[in-house]
């Protein structure tokens, strides 16, 4: 359920209706608008009068919503989030550009492709301290040594890190960490998601392997509803038919109907969506024309060489060519 203020309504007034819808065992939700100040109610509404809610004069209207995601829901929060990591933003106007290898090697290769991914308009760093792999034989990532690294990288460029959270008993080692990124795997680890929504860091939560819109949008929901609304969404490419030419369907039409849905900000992995680096610049394109809030792209100094997914990573050079173009498609869009 929804309530929506009137423009006049007093803080004061405001307030303790606050702590009256609060004392009918409901959480309470509150987005203040450029021009209104909606209440989302949370919880069991059944028994809540309508009527006499919305016979105060400091309510304008009042609302049952049907859907079963609610704080991640648009109509409880109506302006674009804006999500805060360090000294960038992503949401709200403001555009996150993602880059960094799939996995930490050493420290010369983070620090050199942090530095190469800023110098071409990146405002954030990825890279993979802790690998999830299909095969137990291959990389698993350098764990702790692997964060202490990425650390080092941020200290070099300035660039806030993300990285990805595989286990929340290791979740003291990124303290330091920017973002904490939930994999396709994890995303219906619910216990891991609750334990998250406990802190305030902002949390970068991918779509589940073959996960639907709604489930994605129900992961974010536990994270919020435990208390912690930093959430990025992320289109990272769903199982489908299709196998053989692509590793993943990259579902673009997620980003206008998630950006529909939702106040949160809203990033594609073309990269991983995809499969290939000759896929990962068109799709780029797109999904920063379709209205991305940010992208995440695998950049490698040598892919070839790559301990983990080199086949979908850009070279540095690349990945500049790539960025230069996105930032073209964005300031067509924009008008």
């Amino acid at each position: 359920m929804i309530a929506v203020l009137s423009q006049g309504a007093s803080p004061e007034r405001t307030e303790h209706l606050i702590n009256w819808l609060k004392e009918q065992n409901l959480g309470v939700h509150v987005s203040h608008g450029e021009t209104h100040t909606v209440l989302g109610l949370i919880g069991n509404t059944a028994g809540v009068d309508i009527d006499m809610i919305q016979s105060l004069d400091i309510v304008e209207s009042v609302t049952r919503v049907s859907d079963p995601f609610k704080a991640v829901n648009r109509k409880f929060h109506p302006d674009d989030s804006i999500i805060q990591a360090g000294p960038a933003a992503i949401g709200g106007g403001n555009f996150a550009l993602i880059a960094g290898p799939c996995s930490v090697e050493n420290e010369a290769q983070i620090v050199y492709v942090a530095n190469r991914v800023k110098q071409a308009g990146a405002n954030f760093l990825r890279g993979g301290a802790f690998k999830p792999r299909t095969s137990p034989y291959d990389f698993q990532g350098l764990g702790a040594e692997g964060i202490r690294l990425l650390l080092e990288a941020k200290r070099a460029t300035g660039l806030p890190i993300i990285t990805e959270l595989m286990d929340i008993r290791t979740i003291d080692l990124f303290e330091d960490v920017d973002v904490i990124q939930v994999g396709a795997r994890n995303t219906q680890n619910f216990d891991m998601l609750k334990e998250l929504g406990r802190t305030r860091k902002p949390v970068l939560l991918k779509r589940g392997l073959a996960g639907t819109i709604k489930e994605l949008l129900m992961s974010a929901e536990y994270i919020m509803a435990s208390g912690n609304e930093n959430v990025i969404l992320c289109e990272r490419g769903i199982r489908t038919y299709e196998s053989t030419y692509t590793r993943n369907t990259l579902d673009l039409s997620a980003v206008p109907v998630l950006k529909h849905l939702t106040h949160l900000p809203v990033v594609v992995d073309p990269s991983h969506g995809t499969g290939h680096t000759y896929l990962v610049e068109p799709m780029a394109l797109a999904a920063a024309a379709a209205g991305a809030d940010g992208l995440m792209i695998e950049v490698h100094n040598d892919p070839g060489c790559a301990l983990c997914d080199g086949g979908q990573s850009q070279t540095p050079d690349q990945f500049a060519e790539t960025a230069r173009k996105i930032f073209r498609v964005r300031e067509a869009v924009q008008g």
